[in-house]
């Protein structure tokens, strides 16, 4: 019989990797409730509509990159979320959300997209998301930039960079769209085949490419600043000023544009260097007009996707150079004879109520292992003490406490072993800290 494997692209989190995950979901969620953003799920599978509608036909994610099938019970036409914003937005509508006001949200999960899986590239990926909807200002552009910032100064990030742009409202994108065709129109023939597919239908694009021999001509082109009115203008020079005082980094780069449809004034990029790489980590902006355009009350809105896997490499790249460990170690490990099996599961009840991290040695139903044997369970599963349990300890009401990585071990009563455990995590954790 063949062995069954994941899907290309679809990669399994195993235990050892769940720690590092662990710590930065916890840094995130701290994060983002600092500055008030609430969490909010949605659902992985949506009406393709909704995504073509806010997405844009003819972007490479639904003409090429969607999960999408019909169902085969009512004949709808569905798709695996290929990003998140989309589904927040239906949601905002469908229940009403900003009927009394302004919303600051956050999701997170799986998206979905067919593409060559690469480095930090994935055709399932895990992506936070974070909205506010019916901002106007550029207040909030610059409070989830801040708000990124804060997140690798947590993490210990020193190799990131912020871009910024404007590509401004419909009309000045309009005048700006013509200009390029006209400029990429007299320039056919260095156009390689992806800007010849788009030079009618999404040029914007084209200034995006990463293909080398494009780049001249890139640089060349009509700038989206030229075609700016006064209210871009004043929104994006706020947004400086605003970082500016928050003593934020940054780069305006011209270039800079999203591949969504609906995006409209702001948009940024942390980017993430290596010695090997160089990823966009996080990258959002405003899009002002996708309520009213799925059918809400029009509000404005701003907000970003931040790549996990991608953010698990420059963790992983820095744990590497500074030998950060991301599980807590188990406080304890209980080793028991046969006929103290109950007494056994009643003191490690005991050490979780106490708050402490405890695994039990699992015998068969009517065996347990040797204390030997269990011994060498114990120093394996990285627990910083073995609490022994044999007769003698049962007929004295105590347990023995044996330090894992040297030291003396001691008889003494549970509760004076809960609190010898309790303060050496403690003096553990400061001196991690």
């Amino acid at each position: 019989m063949k062995t069954l494997q994941a899907i290309r692209g679809m990669n399994d989190l195993l235990p050892d990797d769940s720690s590092r995950w662990q710590y930065f979901e916890d840094a995130v969620r701290d994060v983002f409730e600092q500055y008030g953003y609430r969490l909010m799920r949605t659902p992985v599978v949506e009406p393709t509509a909704l995504f073509v509608r806010s997405i844009g036909a003819v972007t490479d994610i639904v003409e090429k990159e969607m999960y999408s099938f019909e169902d085969g019970m009512n004949g709808d036409k569905l798709t695996l979320r290929p990003e998140a914003t989309a589904g927040l937005v239906r949601a905002v509508i469908e229940h009403n959300l900003l009927y009394e006001g302004p919303k600051r949200v956050w999701t997170w999960g799986p998206m979905f997209r067919h593409e060559r899986p690469q480095k930090g590239r994935y055709r399932q990926f895990h992506q936070f998301d974070v909205e506010a909807m019916g901002f106007a200002g550029p207040d909030v552009d610059a409070e989830q930039i801040v708000l990124l910032k804060r997140l690798w100064d947590r993490l210990g990030f020193k190799s990131v960079r912020l871009a910024i742009n404007s590509i401004g409202d419909a009309p000045a994108r309009a005048a700006h769209r013509e200009a390029l065709v006209k400029y990429f129109e007299s320039h056919k023939d260095k156009l390689d085949a992806d800007a010849t597919r788009r030079l009618y239908t999404n040029p914007l694009r084209t200034l995006d490419t990463k293909n080398p021999a494009m780049q001249a001509l890139v640089n060349e082109a009509p700038q989206l600043a030229d075609f700016w009115g006064e209210a871009e203008r004043r929104h994006f020079d706020g947004l400086k000023s605003l970082l500016d005082a928050a003593n934020v980094e940054y780069a305006v780069d011209p270039r800079l544009v999203r591949g969504f449809d609906y995006y409209n004034r702001t948009v940024f990029e942390w980017i993430a260097k290596s010695d090997d790489w160089e990823l966009t980590i996080a990258g959002g902006g405003r899009y002002d007009g996708l309520i009213g355009q799925l059918g809400g009350k029009p509000a404005p809105a701003c907000g970003f996707g931040l790549g996990v896997e991608r953010v698990m490499l420059l963790l992983e790249e820095n744990a590497a150079k500074s030998g950060q460990q991301w599980a807590a170690p188990l406080d304890a490990y209980v080793v028991y004879g046969a006929s103290e099996r109950g007494d056994a599961w009643a003191i490690g009840e005991a050490l979780r109520d106490a708050g402490l991290k405890v695994a039990l040695h699992g015998g068969a139903d009517e065996t347990v292992a040797s204390f030997k044997s269990q011994m060498k369970k114990a120093d394996a599963s990285g627990a910083r003490f073995a609490i022994i349990l044999g007769p003698d300890e049962v007929a004295r009401q105590k347990v023995t406490l044996k330090p894992m990585q040297g030291g003396e071990q001691m008889t003494t009563t549970l509760p004076e072993a809960i609190r010898h455990l309790a303060e050496a995590g403690q003096k553990r954790d400061c001196l991690a800290g």
